[in-house]
């Protein structure tokens, strides 16, 4: 899934309740994420970075692409194109290999904004990774096979 959207002004229902968090916790573990579009450098926190599998916190876009399946990885890189261009909210879902017969679902939802301004704005996101592995070769967003 691969969807990027140009309305801001989305209308979402309420907070979520404590027991919303509670059963996302249980199911995820998330991370923010930010991305200066001046630079170029997107910036991890310590759990992204490791399920990414890169070593620092922060990295260019091409370095967060190759953690990616290939065949998802145009079509990420053509969301953050469009995104970077205009103030936009997306979202997209992915695996990254964690050693040779694994991989890790991934999913991020974020926005950017401030392409406006006289600065070149902002991406801002949170990756959210459940809390199951898929082997390789398997696919991880359409099976019906139990999760190890």
């Amino acid at each position: 899934m691969f969807k990027i959207s140009r309305n801001n002004n989305a209308e979402f229902s309420p907070s979520w309740s404590h027991e919303d968090h509670g059963i996302f916790s249980q199911l995820c573990v998330s991370e923010k994420w930010t991305g200066n579009l001046s630079n170029g450098i997107i910036e991890l926190g310590s759990l992204s970075s490791s399920l990414h599998g890169l070593e620092g916190k922060e990295c260019g876009l091409l370095s967060l692409m190759r953690c990616y399946d290939p065949h998802d990885r145009a079509s990420i890189l053509a969301l953050f194109e469009q995104a970077s261009m205009a103030a936009s909210r997306f979202c997209f879902t992915t695996t990254v290999k964690i050693d040779g017969n694994k991989r890790q679902p991934v999913f991020c939802a974020g926005e950017s904004r401030g392409q406006e301004e006289r600065f070149y704005g902002s991406i801002t996101g949170l990756f959210m990774f459940p809390r199951f592995q898929v082997p390789v070769g398997q696919n991880a967003f359409y099976s019906t096979r139990f999760a190890q």
